[in-house]
């Protein structure tokens, strides 16, 4: 199973990526670890990419690209893989058709968790964070025993800067303007699958599975 996974921030991502990666026995690739890897490794493309952070600037999609490349061409990737966090934009996603094309293993499928804006307002700004030992609890799913008191070690429940309603509409905003184009796309191609990212975890999972046979 080669798989992309695209989903706005507070969908669930992460959770659905595991599972499924465990379940069609393929490695999960996020951009994030893939850039750590290279830039702990010292490796050159780690290198060129630490300078443009380093100086404040974003990593060109030529570094980008050429860390995925690389990556898709480890050994644990031969059974597929599940890649999270890119593409990021159309020309990515075209260097990425290319890619596959030449090694002859295109893609299977890309698969989008669709939640409405207003539920995933309602799960991120809800979250709080205890300024003592770091353990998270919800206003609405997973309410502390006493409001603003940690259940863990009695330490102040507060609301990161991040899950603030304004900011999470910013950071909404931004994945729209990014991923439309690309979910337009993979949609042309044929390879898109929504399912809906509102509901149980198991659920969801399933509904995930028996969209991608």
């Amino acid at each position: 199973m080669r798989l992309i996974l695209v989903g706005p921030p507070g969908a669930g991502k992460g959770t659905q990526a595991v599972f499924l990666a465990a379940h069609f026995g393929i490695p999960h690739i996020s951009t994030g670890d893939i850039f750590r890897a290279n830039i702990k490794g010292e490796t050159e493309l780690g290198k060129l990419a630490k300078s443009y952070l380093d100086s404040g600037n974003l990593v060109p999609d030529s570094v980008t690209n050429d860390m995925v490349r690389d990556r898709l061409t480890h050994v644990d990737t031969a059974p597929g893989f599940l890649l999270d966090g890119y593409p990021r934009n159309v020309g990515q996603a075209v260097f990425l058709a290319e890619v596959l094309l030449k090694n002859s293993t295109p893609l299977d499928a890309v698969l989008e968790l669709s939640i409405p804006n207003e539920e995933i307002i309602k799960r991120l700004s809800g979250r709080r964070v205890c300024r003592n030992c770091g353990a998270t609890s919800h206003v609405i799913f997973d309410k502390s025993k006493v409001e603003g008191v940690c259940d863990n070690c009695g330490g102040e429940l507060y609301q990161r800067e991040d899950d603030k309603e304004e900011v999470i509409a910013h950071r909404l905003s931004v994945y729209a303007e990014q991923t439309e184009p690309i979910i337009a796309f993979y949609r042309e191609l044929g390879l898109l699958n929504v399912i809906s990212a509102v509901g149980d975890v198991s659920e969801i999972s399933t509904n995930a599975v028996a969209a991608l046979k």
